[in-house]
């Protein structure tokens, strides 16, 4: 288990959680609205249910990423933030689309829609296969803690 996180604390670009054992199927990515609670060493229950996912579909380890990097428990603290996405996150969101990762997007419905599609873009480009659990009404990709636990996971072409 692994996090990169701002040399202040207020950044989480990345956390990362092993397979579940040696059977478990390659690497997948999610990447999310923000980071809440979750480090190197704790779950939160959106990491919690990431990972119940992921196995679910057959992978094995996970990496999670945002398209906000500021660490807040309530999304409304992004919009009162003078950065809310963070000075290293499009580095960190290249990178894993570079790693060949299968990529599942998964934000809800509190994302800036031209923030949304610039990420879409940026894991498009990158060359990463992008996945979504559902779309809500205004065709945001669904975030985990608001599926089934046995959601398909669906191709998501970038636009």
């Amino acid at each position: 288990m692994r996090a990169v996180f701002s040399a202040c604390g207020t950044y989480r670009y990345r956390l990362e959680r092993d397979a579940p054992d040696e059977t478990s199927g390659g690497p997948v990515a999610f990447v999310m609205l923000n980071p809440s609670t979750a480090d190197a060493d704790r779950d939160d229950p959106t990491i919690r249910r990431v990972r119940i996912l992921a196995r679910g579909f057959g992978f094995g380890p996970i990496v999670v990423a945002n398209l906000y990097a500021l660490r807040a428990s309530d999304p409304r603290a992004l919009a009162a933030h003078p950065d809310p996405v963070g000075p290293q996150n499009a580095a960190h969101l290249a990178a894993l689309a570079r790693e060949g990762r299968d990529v599942v997007c998964a934000w809800g419905v509190h994302a800036d829609p031209a923030r949304a599609a610039a990420t879409i873009a940026l894991l498009g480009r990158a060359g990463a296969r992008l996945w979504h659990l559902g779309l809500t009404k205004a065709g945001a990709p669904r975030h985990p803690l608001y599926v089934p636990r046995d959601v398909p996971l669906t191709p998501l072409s970038p636009a």
